[in-house]
């Protein structure tokens, strides 16, 4: 189904590229023909109702080596130790009003005891936990599903750079605030920051107590979850990242169905797609990953895929790298079959593969 932005939207944007190009942008009022400066209020007015604050209360021990997971694993955490309580601020988006689902940041309501949701209309309800998986960040929340509002679900697969964008959170816990901006870069990878990557960039401020909240496009679709931010002084300098939503919605679905997430995986391993690489195997592509060996007995072997195949494609969307194809089917159900476009030896081929557990 085609969607048009939304008349304030289009306005805004057509304006502001305008404005813009003209040389008198210092003194030109900015005013449409029809005397309506541009705004957003329109669209926010209908969308911010579906972003919500998140408070939560927790307990942990006062000595930080009872925290550490690996200090746990060799001494036993002796019985009755100090506890401190401690409390977070974050922000989620409701994402099923039917049901009273939340998205947020698992890193939001870890080792949280109590979580408190707060609506735009001020309503405070107890948020139980459905699941979460701290490999990408994403949590799942349920609240009495009175009177709620959700955000339509975009597809983070259709963003460009460039494309605007806006943030929807609670940052520094001073209550929901709205920043604007763009679409910096796609396909953020590496970054330390979670075990699957695959972050969209924004310039939209996004600051601590955001995380957990919407990036949405300007046909209001949440099409991405803010997660972090790269700052020096733990504040904003105009990169912020966000999990695209077509990521967490495969994460989301699993939680709901599970609690947890089930990892599935074929039995490769694999590299990116260099330009030298690219020489050296005789491939002209510009993306994907490269299979450097086939375990035995895996899914892969039992597909017949080989070692220097170049997979281009998952049940027809394209990938870019390695972790592109380790995300797509490390959140593909176990037991499902999917479509690999490959090329060997220069010929282009569809090979089926039946996705197993990773556990």
């Amino acid at each position: 189904m085609m969607h048009s932005l939304r008349p304030a939207a289009v306005f805004a944007v057509a304006l502001l590229a305008a404005t813009l190009s003209s040389a008198s942008f210092a003194a030109a009022p900015i005013v449409g023909a029809d005397g309506q400066v541009p705004t957003l209020a329109p669209l926010l007015k209908e969308v911010t109702p579906a972003v919500v604050n998140i408070a939560t209360k927790g307990h942990e021990a006062v000595n930080p080596l009872y925290n550490d997971p690996l200090f746990r694993r060799f001494y036993k955490v002796p019985e009755g130790a100090e506890q401190r309580e401690t409390q977070a601020a974050g922000s989620g988006v409701i994402i099923d009003a039917k049901e009273g689902y939340v998205v947020t940041n698992n890193h939001v309501i870890e080792k949280a005891d109590e979580i408190v949701v707060t609506l735009k209309d001020n309503r405070q309800l107890k948020a139980k936990l459905v699941g979460a998986d701290p490999e990408t960040d994403v949590a799942v929340l349920k609240i009495e599903p009175k009177n709620l509002t959700a955000l339509d679900i975009g597809d983070s697969d259709k963003l460009q750079v460039g494309d605007f964008v806006v943030a929807i959170g609670n940052p520094f816990g001073l209550g929901q605030t709205v920043t604007s901006g763009i679409v910096s870069a796609l396909g953020r990878t590496g970054l330390g920051i979670e075990s699957y990557e695959n972050f969209i960039q924004t310039d939209a401020s996004i600051n601590p107590g955001n995380s957990g909240g919407a990036l949405i496009n300007l046909r209001g679709e949440l099409i991405g979850i803010n997660t972090a931010i790269v700052g020096p002084s733990g504040g904003n300098v105009g990169i912020g990242f966000a999990v695209p939503i077509n990521m967490a919605r495969a994460v989301i679905q699993q939680l709901i169905a599970h609690g947890e997430v089930k990892r599935g995986r074929l039995g490769v391993e694999v590299e990116d797609l260099t330009p030298d690489i690219a020489e050296a195997l005789h491939v002209e592509a510009s993306g994907g990953a490269v299979i450097k060996r086939v375990e035995p007995g895996s899914p892969a072997r039992r597909a017949g895929l080989q070692a220097g195949d170049v997979v281009l494609a998952v049940d027809g969307t394209p990938i870019q790298s390695s972790s592109d194809l380790r995300n797509r089917v490390g959140l593909t159900t176990v037991g499902q079959t999917v479509q690999l476009t490959i090329l060997r030896h220069g010929s282009q081929q569809t090979i089926s593969v039946q996705v197993e557990s990773a556990s």
